[in-house]
């Protein structure tokens, strides 16, 4: 009589978690992707500023009537505020010349980073009455002139590693075995997606294997994150690890427009995961011969070792299990005298 209640009574517990885990989860993706894309604005996104300081003293005051929207850069001139958008240091620049007002953007960082600067400046001109002349400094290339293709390589890129990790470990690879299976799979994807964003579709125009390094990477430090989570926890590893990758990994990556242009902490974790990593490692290395990359090379390293070493440690504690179990029984089974 008791096991036959207890048996629906534990369907009945399974149901109720089903019909509230999923509007949970539902919830909880809603907010991961609307809540930065509703809240997006500049909070001090890098800008520059050059000339002599008594003439953009009043091209200052006009920027920082937003406050917090712009970190201000001083420049002597505008030689030292293009080279500091090719180094990825400010996404645009105002300079102020005797024949008025000029604005230096950026399309290939941040295609709509650069059309709100030259919003924001030209409702400044508008204003004053005068005419800004904008000069792409770093074009996005004319395949892709709105980054959607770059933007879009995110997600794809997550799914690989995703079912790479998964893949290897559903099929029983452990240890070394896992390691060299992940490396390869990464390194067949990078070359893969260079042929079909760079040789194909030319939509980046970077080094090529400097392209396929970062795709390969990217791919290998969420494979590793999935299956190291699941050699150290089990099968749950992967589910938790992917989720991660998706939930917050994606919207919070700051391809679409920029890190500074997402609520806060938000582009502050973006770019502590993967995808916020890589897409900013793919801009650089892909239009500006690779400035401003070594903070998500360290990154995407960092992930794709501590991975593959938990996939490592992972499978020497369960053989340390292995082995010491069949012992541990014996003794226990061992006759007195």
């Amino acid at each position: 009589m008791s096991t036959a209640s207890a048996a629906p009574t534990g369907n009945a517990r399974r149901m109720i978690a089903v019909v509230v885990l999923v509007p949970v989860l539902a919830a909880l993706a809603l907010w991961a992707f609307a809540w930065p894309a509703a809240r997006s604005a500049p909070r001090d996104l890098p800008l520059g500023v050059a000339g002599p300081a008594a003439a953009t003293a009043q091209a200052e005051k006009q920027l920082t009537q937003r406050e917090g929207a712009f970190e201000i850069h001083h420049y002597a001139d505008e030689a030292a505020a293009r080279a500091a958008i090719e180094d990825r240091t400010v996404y645009g620049a105002v300079v102020v010349t005797a024949q008025g007002p000029e604005l230096l953007t950026a399309s290939a960082a941040s295609p709509v980073v650069a059309q709100l600067l030259q919003a924001a400046v030209a409702e400044r001109a508008a204003a004053e009455g005068t005419q800004v002349r904008t000069v792409d400094v770093v074009a996005a290339p004319k395949a892709d002139p709105r980054g959607a293709t770059l933007n879009a390589s995110v997600l794809p890129l997550a799914l690989a590693g995703i079912a790479a990790g998964a893949v290897v470990t559903l099929a029983g690879l452990r240890g070394t075995r896992a390691v060299v299976a992940l490396v390869g799979a990464s390194a067949l994807v990078g070359v893969a997606a260079a042929g079909i964003a760079d040789s194909w579709l030319g939509v980046i125009a970077g080094d090529w294997w400097a392209e396929a390094g970062v795709f390969g990477l990217a791919t290998l430090a969420v494979s590793g994150a999935v299956a190291g989570l699941a050699a150290l926890v089990g099968a749950a590893g992967v589910g938790i690890a992917s989720g991660v990758i998706m939930l917050f990994g994606n919207p919070f990556s700051g391809a679409t427009s920029a890190p500074q242009m997402l609520p806060e902490p938000v582009g502050t974790i973006g770019q502590w995961l993967p995808p916020g990593a890589s897409a900013t490692l793919l801009r650089s290395v892909a239009y500006f011969d690779g400035a401003a990359a070594t903070g998500p090379v360290l990154t995407l390293t960092w992930w794709a070792a501590l991975s593959l070493g938990a996939v490592l440690l992972g499978n020497a504690l369960k053989a340390r299990a292995k082995s010491t179990g069949p012992a541990a029984a014996e003794r226990e089974l061992a006759p007195v005298g």
